[in-house]
């Protein structure tokens, strides 16, 4: 590593070789996790999150009502933690995400949830953590030791863990393929770094980041790196939201980002996209459906549910950049630290 070298840069270019770690190191908690997921053959699922955490359970929410045709929905964690409510879960299966496992609000959420009747999954990257402890099943991501702040390889693992447990229980064996490939496409995807959308940022503090399906989790993450790392104001909208209101801001050269898989949402995407460009705006896309908005690189991953996990890798590459350009340390943003426990 060079002196000139973030760690959150090192962090980004071993998403790759984490996500190998995970896949040969974590097949057999994701096997007996997905067996008692379809022995309970769940109604529904819920999930416990905060942060960029929360958009992995966004991300899974998606790929699970896509893929098993099972709705997924968000807890508040202060149901349990401030305000001591128990919800009626008996029957459902409760997946909680947190890189630490110490947040004392996913903690008692998450116990709260087994003792309601759901079957607990926790992914962390701590498998001896707290929230580890009130689980029946762990998924470790087996991400390695995260020093940067700004959550990267760890954020890249939850969703391979997510999306391979559901892939188990759908037993879908394209997806599963194209799982086990993402390695080599991750080594592809964290070279490229977006130069042409880093060049419509200079001098912009506001942005807006937008996604449709599984990748709207994706937009909104990226939304929360321009804001943690960069200090740059960004909102994430769905494509199907952004022209109900927000639009009215846009001026000439502000700044957007589309970030599309290539599934049935990537033609309203890139049609929205040729929109705001239309408007004078600077509008970039992972979409080869523009018509005036520009396109950004994309490396491929042979399925629709996989391929977020790509777009925000090569995302993370750029952000970095952009950080390094205004002068900002991302391996320690202002106001923040690396572990943040809530109540």
């Amino acid at each position: 590593m060079t002196a000139a070298q973030t760690q959150m840069r090192t962090e980004v270019l071993e998403i790759p070789v984490a996500a190998e770690r995970l896949l040969a190191n974590g097949g057999d908690a994701i096997q007996r996790a997905a067996d008692a997921v379809r022995a309970r053959d769940p109604q529904f699922l819920v999930s416990v999150a905060r942060g960029s955490s929360d958009h992995v359970a966004t991300y899974l929410k998606y790929a699970s009502e896509l893929l098993l045709g099972t709705p997924l929905a968000s807890i508040g964690p202060s149901i349990a933690s401030i305000y001591g409510r128990k919800l009626r879960l008996d029957g459902s299966v409760c997946l909680s995400v947190s890189q630490s496992g110490k947040s004392p609000d996913i903690v008692e959420m998450a116990r709260t949830a087994r003792e309601s009747g759901a079957l607990s999954i926790a992914m962390t990257n701590q498998p001896e953590s707290p929230l580890a402890q009130v689980a029946d099943h762990t998924l470790n991501l087996h991400a390695g030791p995260e020093l940067s702040v700004a959550a990267t390889k760890t954020f890249v693992n939850s969703t391979i863990a997510g999306i391979w447990l559901l892939a188990e229980c759908a037993e879908d064996m394209a997806l599963q393929s194209a799982i086990a490939d993402l390695p080599s496409k991750l080594e592809q995807a964290v070279q490229l770094d977006w130069p042409e959308a880093r060049a419509a940022l200079a001098g912009r503090n506001s942005i807006f980041c937008l996604g449709r399906g599984p990748a709207y989790a994706i937009s909104n993450e990226a939304a929360l790196k321009f804001k943690e790392t960069c200090q740059i104001h960004a909102e994430s909208y769905s494509s199907a939201e952004v022209l109900h209101g927000p639009i009215s801001i846009v001026d000439g050269g502000f700044p957007v980002i589309g970030l599309a898989a290539q599934d049935e949402a990537e033609s309203a995407l890139a049609s929205v996209a040729d929109d705001i460009a239309a408007k004078g705006a600077a509008v970039f896309a992972t979409s080869e459906k523009l018509d005036r908005a520009t396109q950004l690189k994309t490396i491929r991953t042979g399925h629709a549910l996989t391929d977020p996990i790509s777009l925000i890798a090569s995302f993370y590459a750029m952000v970095e950049k952009v950080a390094a350009s205004r002068g900002i340390n991302p391996d320690a943003p202002r106001h923040l630290k690396k572990v943040t426990e809530t109540v």
